[in-house]
């Protein structure tokens, strides 16, 4: 099971460029899809948000350490990246930890926790 995940977020499409938006976004939703199928991710999830003023929506890609460092230097996802950045204000990739590695991360943050003084 995949305990590592990079979430890709992106806000406010681009006024005038909504359809070539909806058009990098269904791409891109091809593109993952092929990668699962391939194994060269996991899985991915899509979440759509109601509107605000932050995040629009975000893609979850879930795969090992090496899976997801592999797939940052294939030239169909960076390209599918750049076409975004030109449709939507705020896109972000940032690197998660899920499953198993959730417990890993915890022992580590309790580790620090307990090398610095504590204050009431």
């Amino acid at each position: 099971m995949a305990d590592r995940m990079l979430f890709i977020s992106w806000g406010t499409p681009v006024r005038g460029r909504e359809e070539h938006g909806l058009e990098v976004f269904n791409e891109a939703i091809g593109l993952y899809g092929r990668m699962q199928q391939d194994g060269s991710i996991e899985s991915f999830d899509v979440t759509l948000l109601g509107p605000n003023a932050g995040i629009n929506g975000y893609i979850e890609l879930h795969g090992s350490v090496e899976q997801l460092a592999a797939i940052r230097e294939r030239e169909d996802f960076r390209r599918i990246l750049v076409d975004a950045s030109l449709v939507v204000d705020g896109l972000r990739q940032i690197d998660g930890f899920t499953n198993d590695a959730v417990a890993q991360q915890m022992a580590m943050y309790q580790e620090s926790i307990s090398r610095v003084p504590q204050t009431a």
